[in-house]
């Protein structure tokens, strides 16, 4: 088979690329204002974990892009994020080709576990290694936020903090492999009317104060993971919109604080974080729950769904030591002291008629290297 590149022609065997496509959850996910460009600020910290889709990626003779999928509800065309994405790597790249994605999909559809972000990133991976052709790291970011908010974040992997619209990412230390239960009820939760009621219900809290704003990109341009996190929390206002909303901003800065002082304590290692009388670490999660860190689309999503606000208690009875909803939902997870008492509450939950999986945290390391291990 002959592909022939802008300026270029060489003879490639047609081969697919087998790529894995984690998913993620969020700690803590904060909405701040509302953007001039229509987004909002968020703050959260995002954890790969090892549930994932698998994409297969060949380029073939042709033009155009061809996307399989058995599951109905992934769309086929240039709405699928895949889609997107193969046009700006395939330009970035300067190839031409027929390249056809194939979806098995493992994940929840509308599940707040970034299939579909993951999916893209997948994709972009492994047209990079059918292609025998590299972008840079700074190439494949650029690509991935004008593709969706959440697409950076699986260029990094591990644990990772998120900030803007979600799309500035920022490597923090990998939390230690934390066991997890994940919950996937039968329900499909729209992100983008999650912010329309968030808004419909914090619009009487709004204060305009435009004297008082530091915009997010010049604040937060070549700073550490852990001085965006210590700026956040001594600057409530910091926001990217040209008019601050006072109320939003202060809860940003209080989430920032929060996080800050619990990751400090993670990787401290001061004697302190000794269990008392144990002589072992403390298990993070107790100082996870200690730090009261939530997820706002909670406030607005439970109301709607109460069958999400169920599954979390569920959890919690479960033995979950922390239970939050991932994203904008409609996934729920448990994180758990031990892996025991996750396939335990794994058989709890599902004799109570949840669908209900155990898998881990996946660090940044193990990310990568089982990316292309399928």
């Amino acid at each position: 088979m002959v592909v022939k590149l802008w300026g270029t022609l060489y003879n490639h065997p047609a081969m697919t690329v087998t790529v894995r496509s984690f998913a993620k959850i969020n700690i803590g996910l904060r909405i701040g204002a509302a953007r001039a460009d229509g987004f909002h600020e968020l703050l959260t910290v995002y954890q790969t974990i090892g549930l994932h889709d698998v994409i297969r990626v060949s380029v073939k003779r042709g033009a155009g892009t061809e996307i399989r999928c058995s599951d109905p509800r992934v769309p086929r065309d240039e709405t699928n994020t895949c889609f997107r994405m193969v046009e700006r790597t395939m330009r970035a790249i300067g190839a031409r080709g027929r390249v056809v994605i194939e979806i098995e999909k493992r994940l929840p559809v509308q599940g707040g576990m970034g299939g579909a972000s993951s999916n893209a990133v997948a994709t972009l991976l492994g047209l990079e290694r059918a292609l025998k052709k590299s972008l840079s790291a700074v190439e494949r970011l650029r690509i991935a936020a004008e593709v969706g908010s959440d697409l950076p974040l699986f260029l990094v992997g591990g644990t990772v903090l998120g900030v803007g619209r979600g799309e500035q990412v920022y490597p923090l230390a990998d939390l230690p492999a934390i066991p997890c239960v994940v919950l996937t009820p039968e329900v499909g939760v729209s992100t983008p009317k999650a912010f329309a009621e968030w808004d419909r219900r914090t619009a009487g809290e709004r204060g305009l104060k435009p004297n008082s704003l530091v915009t997010a990109d010049a604040a937060l341009k070549g700073r550490s993971s852990t001085a965006i996190l210590k700026l956040t929390a001594s600057n409530p206002k910091l926001t990217a919109s040209k008019l601050t909303a006072s109320p939003a901003s202060d809860r940003m800065g209080e989430l920032g604080r929060r996080l800050s002082a619990w990751l400090s304590k993670l990787h401290s290692g001061a004697p302190s974080a000794r269990l008392a009388g144990r002589g072992r670490a403390e298990n993070p999660l107790l100082a996870l729950v200690r730090a009261g860190i939530e997820n706002d689309f909670e406030q607005v999503v439970f109301p709607e769904y109460p069958k999400l606000g169920e599954g979390k208690q569920a959890l919690l009875r479960a033995g979950a030591k922390y239970a939050s909803l991932s994203g904008s939902g409609s996934t729920l997870y448990g994180l758990f002291d031990s892996t025991a008492a996750a396939r335990k509450a794994v058989k709890m939950l599902r004799k109570q008629g949840w669908t209900a999986q155990a898998t881990g945290t996946l660090a940044r390391r193990q990310y990568w290297s089982r990316i292309f291990d399928c």
